[in-house]
């Protein structure tokens, strides 16, 4: 068997690694090297790979400790089945290899997953000991994402935590029966069990950082998890309904949407097409309505159509709107935060800045063209110190209106 080089391995690896969408950086702590202790930092710029909550651009090495596979999952190209080339980096090699990315300022943290070799608990042993040399041999401050194994031991499962600032456990798949299905070497009970273990040393470690100022940082990031959008029969709402019980039950940072992708020598039992991209970017849309804009599962849902999917033509909050008329048109100068965040075309920083300023003065069109990327959107929904809508509240085209299709642009006051 011939000896792969070092870049080889990374190739195949770095490749392998693209299918993960649940590597980001968000929720990172602070660390900085700059006192003279330790080696790396979440501070600067480099290559864009993720962002953290304040903007900043950090950059991660993302890559597989190995290819080979003990499982045989249907959608994974690495699966035992698959006759994909195969590497494997040992811990001291992928320690290395990032300290390696990062002095010449390509990276400044690692992403870190795995296929199974000889056994769940031996892989995730593998995993911790990449990370404890980083953080104890090289004293690597930099960011670190550890892909925990949930069919391991669970003291390694926790012990995962200790060196990694984010955690993830994927679900794989929304549904128990896909999981069933397309993962047969997989349990769903086993997988949440493993979230709840991690949930629960999260909370005892943040505790602990309040009662004992030395006390360890434990995944100071949180924990994320992964499912397969398109690759089993579930629907947009079984998806939605899903992801909101993982967050009320775990307290995860992330859900991650990845559309399935076909693969080479794909099983007989997958599609042969990738769902639409734009089928994950709406999910990801509904994600945000929940953790940010105040709407409730059950609101999410009310944005279904046929099928329980989502809209790919419209987002789901003008969906939302559109089905609710009764809601609207909110009135910018008296409305809660909370109706303000319902109107289509309103983001965040804009209800925030429509809350400033009008406590200085009654807002009108005018001023909102300013705090506001586009009136388009927002007109039939909202009233102004100029502006009410009365009869396009009740037209019939409102939603071509207000969302024409491309190439296509409608008079808003015919």
């Amino acid at each position: 068997m011939t000896q792969l080089s070092t870049l080889e391995k990374l190739a195949i690896l770095a490749d392998a690694a693209k299918y993960d969408a649940s590597c980001a950086s968000s929720g990172t702590t602070r660390r900085d090297s700059r006192s003279g202790k330790g080696i790396g930092s979440t501070e600067g710029m480099g290559i864009c790979h993720a962002y953290a909550p304040d903007g900043r651009c950090i950059s991660l090495l993302k890559v597989l400790l190995t290819n080979h596979c003990i499982f045989d999952c249907h959608y994974c190209i690495n699966r035992k089945s698959s006759n994909v080339r195969r590497a494997r980096f040992s811990p001291q090699e992928v320690a290395d290899l990032t300290m390696t990315f990062y002095r010449r300022n390509y990276i400044e943290g690692l992403f870190l997953s795995s296929g199974i070799i000889k056994s769940s608990s031996h892989t995730m042993e593998l995993l911790i000991e990449t990370a404890r040399i980083l953080r104890e041999e090289h004293e690597f401050r930099g960011y670190i994402h550890l892909k925990t194994i949930p069919e391991a031991d669970p003291d390694l499962v926790r012990r995962a935590g200790l060196h990694a600032d984010r955690v993830s456990i994927n679900v794989e798949l929304p549904t128990v029966a896909g999981l069933t299905r397309l993962a047969p070497d997989k349990s769903a009970p086993r997988i949440e069990g493993a979230m709840d273990l991690m949930a629960g040393a999260i909370v005892e470690g943040r505790d602990a950082r309040r009662r004992f100022r030395h006390a360890p940082r434990y995944a100071p990031a949180g924990q994320s998890t992964q499912m397969i959008v398109g690759a089993d029969a579930a629907s947009d709402a079984d998806i939605i309904t899903r992801s909101s019980g993982l967050y009320g039950r775990f307290g995860l940072r992330r859900v991650y949407y990845s559309a399935f992708s076909p693969i080479p020598d794909a099983s007989a039992v997958l599609p042969l097409k990738r769902p639409p991209l734009l089928r994950e970017h709406r999910l990801y849309q509904s994600d945000w309505l929940m953790r940010f804009y105040g709407y409730g599962l059950d609101d999410v849902r009310a944005a279904t159509g046929p099928g329980g999917m989502l809209p790919l033509d419209i987002d789901p909050k003008l969906a939302f709107a559109l089905k609710f008329r009764d809601r609207f048109p909110v009135d910018v100068n008296r409305a809660p935060r909370e109706a303000l965040l319902r109107v289509p075309g309103l983001g965040v920083r804009a209800v925030a800045a429509i809350l400033s300023a009008r406590r200085q003065r009654r807002l009108d069109l005018a001023d909102l063209a300013r705090l506001t990327v586009s009136l388009t959107k927002v007109r039939p929904f909202i009233i102004a110190a100029d502006w009410r809508p009365v009869v396009l509240a009740d037209r019939a085209d409102l939603r071509a209106v207000v969302a024409p299709r491309r190439g296509e642009q409608l008079e808003l006051f015919a």
